[in-house]
């Protein structure tokens, strides 16, 4: 049973699109006695959840992080994180919330030279303690056309087919991951319509997709369970 004492009990989730929620991760987080509050980006003052000691995630969205024109609360979110991570707490970002990381970190992040949507096992990294481990020979769901240079603070995790920096670390505290591991097999649907305009433009097939999603979901909802729970059994390490 994980001793999870250290930790206040809520986790706060910072959300940029309505169905990209902490998905499987949710229940997990239930199950060990956590609660989850959601911050919408673009709407709530994140300040409170920027500030708050015990663990943040940041979830994924279309948006990119260089997009601060159009969307300024980016640049928000950068600054509230730099301080945050620079305080190393308990940070764990998926998807744009890894790239978000990344450039808090004075890392580039910048369209990738191919979009990486669908399923596809990791190259995990062999280093002590990795939290990803439990995902080695795993299909894992990517969904993402950016990517970023990795910080030179940060110890490389994993890595894909298309892309070298799938997953990093600083320290026990801060994880950051390019794929989507918190993916709950009985809503990906929401993903298909929502992102039709993304996978129309990728030529996608969507059948196609919607297939390998019932093949390989549950499997990855019941391993990336012992994801996040080695996340938070490596918290209670210094760093």
């Amino acid at each position: 049973m994980l001793n999870l004492a250290h930790l206040p009990d809520t986790v706060y989730a910072i959300q940029h699109l309505a169905f990209e929620d902490l998905g499987a991760w949710e229940d997990v987080f239930y199950q060990l006695g956590l609660r989850v509050r959601y911050f919408e980006a673009g709407i709530d003052d994140l300040n409170k959840a920027f500030e708050h000691p015990g663990l943040v995630v940041i979830l994924g969205g279309p948006i990119a992080v260089y997009e601060t024109q159009d969307y300024p609360f980016l640049q928000e979110e950068i600054n509230l994180l730099k301080v945050r991570l620079e305080k190393n707490l308990p940070t764990l970002g998926i998807c744009l919330g890894a790239q978000l990381i990344a450039a808090a970190l004075g890392s580039k992040v910048y369209s990738g030279h191919a979009k990486e949507i669908g399923w596809s096992k990791l190259t995990l990294a062999s280093v002590e303690n990795n939290p990803l481990q439990a995902l080695e020979d795993i299909q894992v769901l990517h969904w993402h056309g950016d990517t970023f240079d990795l910080p030179a603070q940060a110890e490389l995790l994993a890595s894909s087919n298309l892309y070298p920096h799938q997953a990093f670390r600083v320290g026990n505290h801060i994880l950051a991951l390019q794929f989507h591991p918190e993916i709950a097999s009985d809503s990906l649907e929401k993903w298909l319509i929502g992102h039709t305009g993304e996978l129309r433009q990728a030529n996608i097939a969507i059948p196609t997709l919607r297939a390998a999603n019932l093949q390989f979901a549950p499997l990855l909802e019941m391993t990336s369970k012992t994801v996040l729970e080695q996340y938070l059994a490596q918290l209670n390490m210094a760093s």
